[in-house]
């Protein structure tokens, strides 16, 4: 038996009614990497609704691996289900251990690394809008071509073409404003507010046109190898059983929302760092212009950018989610606390992190850090940037992937230089955001078609 809850130290600073909220919002991410100071368990009261935020690597492993048959999704993730429909990322239990049994076909890495034409056509495709000199959102510019990625990886199809379109213009819509009204009561779902109105009509247009592709790929027997044909394709090994159409739709928009934000926020900050830190772009172009020069990056290559690998793992973890959630779900011990079925337990990627017990100067941008002969020292369980357990993220490989080939093919003929004069600061969002990352694009490399020819 272990001390109840009521033992656990709680955050300072709560005011009746609203709790923590208000140091919360003033200082987010300070607040949260605050807590490993206070003790390995700590209660912050969101309002009036406790949550148990666990800050050491041993009990965030316990929440998620040792003890995970013990905890389900959470508060967050019952508000995201009108979001993301009943997808992988919203299910529990032995309903997501069939669902993840399910599609784990789609995520093999020699079918990933059969789509790496497509990613690297969709990152030159972005930077040829791109003008030398010309201030650029880099931000914008990611999200863009992360989008436009996993929707050829899901639509190869002629007849999807337009659906692509569709997507690229409403899914920002129904993530932006989702995750607000996730965070906002459920009894205002229906009030007559912007942010409902322009959630209900990017839900809407969204639904229809991938019900319209899902109705068009069956009535064709369409297989053209992408993710939607695989996942069509897919039945569970123990019930032969395929997906409905409404679980089609609802994983597909599970996919595309995980496959755009974590990999553009990451190239968006990776472009930050190596504006600041010019000798790791300088190693980054030596690799690149060694390995493959200006040429299509080909699945052979990807072993040898090691270095490449090294910056983008030093970004997620530099950048990393700021707060996940799970609710008991029976009883269970954690760190010697026993934990009542409906508790709300929380943990932060971004503290775990950040936390010098666990990396040497932790805010400095070290991509050598994940050197073999260093990374050994790095604890068990202290890095998880796509989480761990039964609900790691199947798409890791995929955006791994992605983010090599899209960061290797821009470099190798771009630079991104910071904007003299500007600071780029750091949004506190779910996963932290630039809020706004200008950056002036200078070729590295120019093509025999973009030179100048001269004046007859």
């Amino acid at each position: 038996m272990g001390v109840p809850l009521s033992a656990v130290p709680r955050a300072p600073g709560r005011v009746p009614l609203a709790g923590n909220v208000p140091a919360l919002l003033r200082r987010r991410m300070e607040f949260i990497q605050s807590l490993r100071t206070i003790g390995d368990m700590v209660r912050v009261d969101i309002g009036t609704w406790p949550v148990y935020f666990v800050t050491s690597s041993d009990l965030i492993h316990q929440v998620l691996v040792t003890n995970a048959g013990s905890f389900q999704r959470g508060r967050l993730f019952d508000r995201a289900r009108p979001v993301f429909g009943t997808g992988l990322g919203t299910m529990n239990g032995e309903e997501h251990r069939r669902r993840r049994r399910l599609m784990q076909p789609v995520f093999q890495r020699s079918r990933i690394t059969g789509y790496t034409q497509i990613m690297g056509d969709c990152a030159r495709a972005e930077t040829e809008t791109w003008t030398p000199g010309e201030t650029l959102d880099v931000d914008d510019a990611m999200y863009s071509q992360a989008l436009t990625t996993v929707a050829r990886t899901m639509f190869s199809a002629d007849l999807a073409r337009p659906a692509i379109e569709e997507v690229r213009r409403w899914l920002p819509v129904l993530v932006k404003d989702g995750v607000t009204r996730a965070l906002l009561p459920r009894s205002m779902d229906r009030w007559p507010i912007g942010v409902n109105r322009r959630f209900n009509t990017a839900a809407t247009r969204l639904r229809a046109v991938i019900d319209k592709v899902v109705e068009e790929y069956r009535v064709g027997e369409i297989d053209n190898g992408d993710l939607l044909s695989v996942l069509m394709a897919a039945r569970d090994p123990e019930t032969g059983q395929t997906l409905s159409d409404t679980q089609l739709r609802d994983e597909l928009v599970t996919i595309m929302v995980g496959g755009t934000e974590t990999t553009a926020l990451t190239l968006a900050w990776t472009f930050h760092e190596l504006g600041r830190h010019p000798e790791v772009e300088r190693r980054l172009h030596e690799e690149v212009d060694s390995v493959v020069g200006t040429r299509p990056i080909e699945p052979e290559d990807l072993p040898r950018l090691g270095y490449t690998t090294r910056v983008l793992n030093e970004t997620l973890r530099l950048h990393s989610l700021l707060v996940f959630m799970r609710r008991a779900a029976k009883p269970v011990e954690i760190g010697g606390v026993d934990i009542p079925p409906g508790t709300e337990i929380g943990y932060s990627l971004y503290a775990l992190h950040h936390d010098p017990r666990l990396f040497t100067d932790p805010d400095r941008f070290d991509p050598d850090r994940w050197l073999p002969e260093r990374s050994k020292d790095v604890p068990r369980n202290a890095y998880i940037p796509f989480s761990a357990g039964s609900h790691k993220c199947m798409g890791d490989g995929f955006a791994s992937i992605e983010m090599v080939i899209s960061l290797a093919t821009i470099v190798a003929r771009w630079r991104l230089l910071p904007v003299p004069g500007h600071v780029v600061r750091e949004m506190t969002a779910a996963l932290p955001r630039p809020q706004a990352l200008p950056m002036i694009p200078e070729l590295r490399h120019v093509t025999a078609s973009e030179r100048v020819q001269p004046a007859r």
